[in-house]
């Protein structure tokens, strides 16, 4: 199953809470398969977010995430990190918590590990 084919377009969708997300964080989605694969979507994190209570995230999937504004704080690596920023994780990377200051706006793109089969 693969994502809609969309022309460029002002996204009019809800910005909704993810399930098993912290206080203060949302998203709009962009573009689904409907399997839940394969998403892209605009996260939000309010200002003062904190993600500690989390621990260390790993997904099961690719995932790629690029800061549009704010900044993130990532408390394992002790390092903040801002607009422009780009992550690139791969299946099983950890990464995290976070905490922000300013609030953060985010794209994330995830698709399947089966994306990029072993060679």
């Amino acid at each position: 199953m693969s994502k809609p084919e969309l022309e460029f377009h002002l996204p009019t969708g809800p910005w909704t809470a993810p399930a098993g997300a912290v206080q203060g964080v949302v998203e709009r989605e962009l573009a689904a398969d409907g399997s839940g694969t394969r998403r892209t979507a605009l996260v939000r994190w309010e200002p003062g977010t904190d993600t500690s209570a989390q621990g260390v995230t790993r997904h099961d999937f690719w995932e790629e995430v690029y800061l549009l504004e704010g900044d993130m704080h990532d408390l394992t690596l002790g390092e903040t990190f801002t607009r422009g920023s780009y992550a690139c994780r791969p299946p099983g990377m950890p990464h995290g918590p976070w905490t922000t200051s300013a609030g953060v706006t985010m794209l994330v793109v995830i698709y399947p590990v089966d994306t990029y089969p072993e060679t």
